[in-house]
């Protein structure tokens, strides 16, 4: 961007927006700032036996209701499940789903050779499998399974299978190929389990996956929130520092994406683009940061920051 394209950005959302930081219940301005990104996965249309772990489309008996459609307050909340009989139970959870029940009514879109790759495109939300031609083709969320999110890093620090301040995503995946005894069960300590949807060509060659509001990702400055604080669509100013540096990183960003572990006021996942070098920053960004909402000027604040 241009000198002045920038002095004249600068003045626009001045002059348009007032800044409000955002923080949480009990007055906490800082919070946590994670990265991610789009992997891109060797896979095929077809099992064999080098790739053998599918990745599912939405199972046709999967059933999702909309609370706030019964509960205005329930805003942005889903209650996922199958039907038993007259009964609505829970979805299957992700050891079922990898166990392959035989009720499971989901339909592989892909399959890639490796389960931990696969584990991770879930929590990235998105990515790109590449056939042995060299084509790729993308992937995108459709639904969750309802189950909550359980940090793979968490559990493993737990176990002091990892030290806490190390579990990035690079270390699970050493600790995963020197233990692939222990890899099954400590994968299905995170029961939430992520269905994707195969998405048209992009209209232009380096567009990003899209978001949660349906428009392509811009590597760099977008983020994912959570919208019961922050709603989608909305500028904020993000102040915090580069993975594993104490290096500034503060920009203006957009609030364009959601993610199931993206919960909480002073919370962001920062996209840093496509393939592996983004995904080195992603794998290592676990920053403290806070935020600032930019709002249109004299509009009253969404309620959750009121």
């Amino acid at each position: 961007m241009a000198v002045a394209e920038e002095r004249a950005a600068r003045a626009f959302f001045e002059e348009q927006f007032s800044p409000f930081q955002v923080m949480t219940p009990d007055a906490q301005q800082e919070g946590l700032i994670t990265g991610y990104y789009e992997p891109i996965l060797r896979g095929s249309r077809h099992q064999s036996a080098t790739f053998r772990f599918p990745i599912y489309g939405v199972p046709d008996d999967l059933i999702v209701v909309d609370l706030g459609e019964v509960h205005p307050e329930l805003r942005n909340l889903r209650l996922r499940g199958r039907l038993q009989g007259r009964r609505l139970v829970p979805y299957y959870a992700r050891s079922e789903i990898d166990a392959a029940v035989p009720e499971l009514r989901a339909k592989p879109l892909a399959w890639v050779a490796d389960a931990v790759e696969l584990f991770f495109l879930q929590i990235q939300g998105s990515g790109q499998v590449e056939l042995a031609s060299g084509e790729r083709f993308r992937l995108g969320f459709a639904e969750q399974n309802g189950h909550p999110y359980r940090s793979l890093g968490r559990y493993l620090a737990d176990r002091g299978e990892l030290n806490a301040d190390q579990a990035s995503m690079q270390a699970i995946k050493a600790w995963a190929s020197a233990h692939p005894d222990k890899l099954k069960e400590a994968l299905n300590a995170n029961p939430s389990y992520v269905f994707f949807r195969e998405l048209p060509p992009p209209k232009h060659r380096l567009d990003g996956p899209p978001g949660a509001l349906g428009v392509p990702l811009t590597p760099g400055y977008s983020v994912a929130v959570d919208p019961t604080y922050i709603p989608l669509g909305s500028p904020v100013f993000m102040q915090t520092t580069l993975p594993l540096s104490s290096s500034p990183l503060e920009r203006l960003v957009l609030a364009q994406d959601t993610g199931g572990a993206i919960r909480g006021a002073v919370r962001a996942d920062f996209f840093w683009g496509t393939g592996e070098e983004a995904g080195n920053q992603a794998g290592r960004m676990r920053q403290q940061g806070k935020l600032w909402l930019l709002w249109p000027r004299g509009q009253p604040l969404p309620a959750q920051q009121r």
